[in-house]
C-alpha cells in the first residue's frame, strides 16, 4: 500500500470496503461541479478536530475511540499479532458482535511474520496473511488468531455478500526469484485468496488463478450480478472486472477483463483529464490471466485498456464503484523525482457505473481532483460512513488523515494519527452502522471509533 515510502522505486522499476446501499445518495452529486483549486472543495464535516491526550487519534467533537488490538500482542491462538496492518472487512457476527479480518502486509523476510498451522498456510516462505477478531457489542476483543498464511505482501482486499474476505497480494514474485532482496518463495504470487469467516470451518489457502496474477490492491462485488471489480496498484495499472462462471464461486474459474475508454483506447488518465464528464466504457478480455511474467496489465493495454496510476481502495454506493488512484493528477512541479521514479499527483477519486448488462460497458468518470495535499493527500483505502460521505485512508507524504467526502465533491478531515506518519487503512463499518474500525499501519494498532455518524 505504501508504495511511496516502502517499495515505490522497486514498483515503478518493474513497471477496502464497507458496502451501505443508501438510499438518494445518487440524487445528491452534481455532474456539473468540476473540482478545482479556483474554488476549494474544503467544507466543514464534523467539525474541528480535537487533539487527543492520548496522543493517539485526534477527532471532532463528541467522537471516540478505543484500541480493540495491536501487533506484538499474545493472540488466542498462542500466535503473536504480526505487524503492518492493512486492508479489513467488518462481518456482523452472533449478539451484536462485529467481525474483522484484517490484512498484514508482509515480504517474505519479514521480522514479524503471520503464523498459522498447515491448513492455512500457502508458501511457509512468505510472511502475509490475515488475522481474524470478534468485537463484541461493547466493542471489546473477543478473540484473535490467523486466518491465511503464508501470502505476499496482502494490501487491501473487500468483503464479498456471501460473507468472506478476498485477500488481495500486491507482489507477483514467483519461485526462485529475488523479491527484492527480500528472499526467495516458493510458490507463484499475486493473486488474490478466499478467507471464511467461520473458525471452525476455515477455507483452504487456494489463489483464486482465473482472477489474475498481477499487482492486486482491492475488491469490491456488484451484489445484484456477482462481477467483481478489482484494482491494481501500479503506477501503469489498469481497472478489471471478474465475470465468474458461477457468482459466489470464485475458484470455479471466470473472463478477466480490463476497462477501456470509448474513443480514448490506451488513455493514461493520469493528467489533465476533465473532473465530472462521463466516458462510455467498454470491455477487454485478458487471454492470459496468469502468465509467467506479470505481464496482465501489458496485454489489457495494447487491446486499449485505460491506465490509471495505482488503483487502490474500492467501495460500492448505490449501483455505482468508486475507487482510488494514490498517484493520480496533475503531476506537482516542485516534486523531487528519483531516477526510474514516475512523477505523481495528489491523488484522485474514479466513479465507475456499470452498465444494465455485462454486455453494455457502462460509464467512468473522474468524481474528484482537488491537486492539493492540503485537501486530500494520495487516498488509499476507501469506505462509506452511514452519512453517505465517502471516508478516505490517506497514505502521504507527512501527517495521516482520515478524508472524509460528501456526495457534492466537498472534502474534509475526520481524523488524524496524532502518534506518528504510519498510514490509515482498512477502514469499515459495523453491521449496524454505530461503529468505525480503522488500522494505523505500523507499529500496527485497530480503532474502534464511534459518534454521531449521521449528523454532519
Amino acid at each position: 500500500m505504501s508504495i511511496s515510502r516502502r517499495h515505490f522505486l522497486a514498483l515503478a522499476g518493474a513497471g477496502t470496503s464497507s458496502s451501505f446501499l443508501l438510499a438518494g445518495l445518487e440524487n445528491l452529486y452534481r455532474p456539473s461541479v468540476a473540482v478545482s483549486l479556483a474554488k476549494s472543495p474544503k467544507v466543514r464535516g464534523y467539525g474541528a478536530l480535537v487533539k487527543d491526550p492520548q496522543g493517539i487519534l485526534d477527532l471532532p467533537a463528541g467522537f471516540r475511540y478505543k484500541i480493540v488490538s495491536q501487533s506484538g500482542k499474545k493472540m488466542s491462538d498462542g500466535t503473536v499479532a504480526a505487524s503492518n496492518f492493512d486492508g479489513m472487512a467488518a462481518f456482523a457476527g452472533k449478539n451484536g458482535s462485529t467481525i474483522l479480518v484484517r490484512n498484514h502486509e508482509l515480504y517474505p523476510t519479514a521480522t514479524a511474520k503471520v503464523i498459522a498451522t498447515r491448513d492455512r498456510m500457502y508458501d511457509p516462505n512468505c510472511g502475509g496473511g490475515t488475522t481474524t477478531l470478534t468485537i463484541d457489542r461493547n466493542r471489546q476483543l473477543v478473540e484473535e488468531y490467523v486466518s491465511l498464511a503464508g501470502t505476499n505482501v496482502n494490501c487491501a482486499g473487500g468483503a464479498t455478500p456471501w460473507r468472506t474476505w478476498i485477500s488481495c497480494e500486491e507482489n507477483t514474485t514467483m519461485p526462485g526469484m529475488p523479491d527484492t532482496g527480500r528472499g526467495i518463495v516458493t510458490k507463484p504470487h499475486g493473486y488474490n485468496f478466499e478467507v471464511g469467516i467461520d473458525r471452525k470451518k476455515p477455507l483452504a489457502p487456494v489463489p483464486l488463478v482465473a482472477m489474475g496474477r498481477f499487482r492486486h490492491e482491492a475488491i469490491e462485488v456488484d451484489p445484484r450480478t456477482g462481477i467483481v471489480y478489482q484494482t491494481e496498484d501500479d503506477p501503469i495499472g489498469l481497472f478489471y472486472r471478474f465475470i465468474p462462471k458461477q457468482p459466489g464461486k470464485l475458484a470455479a474459474g471466470g473472463v478477466l477483463e480490463a476497462l477501456k475508454i470509448v474513443g480514448k483506447p490506451q488513455v493514461n488518465t493520469t493528467q489533465k483529464f476533465p473532473v465530472r464528464q462521463k466516458f462510455a466504457v467498454e470491455w477487454v478480455r485478458i487471454e492470459e490471466p496468469n502468465p509467467p511474467e506479470n505481464t496482465v496489465r501489458r496485454e489489457g493495454f495494447t487491446k486499449g485498456a485505460a491506465q490509471f496510476m495505482r488503483g487502490e481502495g474500492i467501495c460500492y454506493v448505490n449501483g455505482s464503484f468508486y475507487f482510488t488512484c494514490t498517484q493520480g493528477g496533475n503531476v506537482l512541479p516542485n516534486l523531487p523525482v528519483s531516477p526510474g521514479q514516475e512523477a505523481r499527483g495528489n491523488g484522485q477519486i474514479w466513479k465507475y457505473t456499470p452498465g444494465k448488462t455485462a454486455k453494455n460497458g457502462g460509464s467512468i468518470e473522474l468524481f474528484l481532483e482537488p491537486n492539493d495535499d492540503s485537501i486530500l493527500d494520495m487516498p488509499d483505502n476507501i469506505t462509506v460512513a452511514p452519512s453517505g460521505h465517502l471516508i478516505a485512508c490517506e497514505d502521504g507524504k507527512g501527517e495521516q488523515r482520515l478524508v472524509g467526502i460528501t456526495p457534492q465533491g466537498g472534502v474534509y478531515t475526520f481524523a488524524r494519527n496524532a502518534r506518528d506518519n504510519s498510514e490509515f487503512a482498512g477502514a469499515c463499518f459495523s453491521a449496524d452502522g454505530r461503529t468505525m474500525f480503522v488500522n494505523i499501519y505500523d507499529p500496527g494498532l485497530t480503532l474502534a471509533v464511534w459518534g454521531n455518524w449521521t449528523k454532519v
